[in-house]
């Protein structure tokens, strides 16, 4: 999948949210010139996938049309997919959008919900035949922060991610084309955060490579006492640090250029089969 040599090392997923309200980059860019100097620079800075998202999943988010996403997704698919030449993601919860985006270039879908916002969106992931990132989540970006009560976080966590390998793979995607996120920040308060790094191992039992975005957000911030995002590259890093440490393959971040330095590092500490 992707060529991709998973536990070889850790490979970087950079954000590209071409919203005008994403909680730490919004505005930045929306526009098809800005995103395309934005994605060039991902890519020169490291970055093995781009991910781009036309709604925010910030908490709170106002939910856009789906013609309003589309039109965002696509205006910059159709001027970065000529010029870069590593995968896409598209960072959709809308079958529609993951079509049209996957026909104007991209080469994955990140659906926040774990396949649960729209009920077409496996059975329209096997015809594309394309990888698709399952994460886990309660509720919605607006009502996700009220829904954090949980006896063992990991193992609901665990249980919705197998159930939705199950479905996925019942609609036709194949195994090998999934991979996991537990959901850093949704729907689970600072403890709940912190409680899936530490045992983020217990994922490995599901089988697929694991991605975990933490990339400056607000659980960072409130260990810091840092209310700027761009601020928390530092932290960032250390949350990154120990998710490879336990076993994640894939960090989705915004700060591609010093996050990779920290995972080359942190490859050559704790990877076995990892060489110069």
């Amino acid at each position: 999948m992707l060529n991709f040599n998973w536990g070889d090392r850790t490979y970087l997923m950079g954000v590209l949210n071409v919203t005008p309200d994403s909680f730490s980059d919004g505005g930045e860019f929306n526009r098809p010139d800005a995103a395309l100097h934005q994605a060039i620079a991902l890519a020169a800075a490291g970055a093995d996938i781009i991910d781009v998202g036309g709604q925010s999943t910030r908490p709170g988010a106002e939910l856009i049309s789906v013609s309003s996403e589309l039109e965002r997704v696509l205006s910059v698919l159709q001027v970065i997919r000529p010029i870069i030449d590593i995968p896409i993601s598209v960072d959709t919860t809308s079958s529609i959008v993951a079509k049209a985006a996957v026909d104007a270039g991209a080469d994955i879908v990140n659906d926040i919900s774990g396949g649960t916002f729209d009920s077409a969106m496996f059975s329209t992931v096997a015809k594309l035949n394309v990888p698709i990132v399952l994460m886990h989540i309660r509720g919605n970006p607006q009502t996700m922060q009220q829904m954090t009560d949980y006896q063992d976080v990991i193992a609901e966590i665990s249980d919705f991610l197998s159930q939705q390998i199950t479905a996925a793979t019942t609609a036709g995607i194949k195994r090998e084309k999934i991979i996991i996120d537990p959901g850093i920040g949704f729907a689970k308060n600072l403890a709940q955060n912190l409680e899936i790094f530490r045992r983020l191992t217990e994922l490995k039992k599901l089988e697929c490579p694991i991605l975990v975005g933490p990339s400056r957000k607000s659980f960072i911030g409130k260990i810091l006492n840092q209310p700027d995002p761009k601020a928390r590259v530092w932290g960032t890093a250390a949350a990154c640090c120990a998710a490879i440490f336990n076993g994640a393959d894939l960090l989705r971040v915004h700060d591609v250029e010093q996050i990779r330095d920290v995972s080359i590092v942190a490859d050559a500490i704790w990877r076995i089969n990892q060489t110069k």
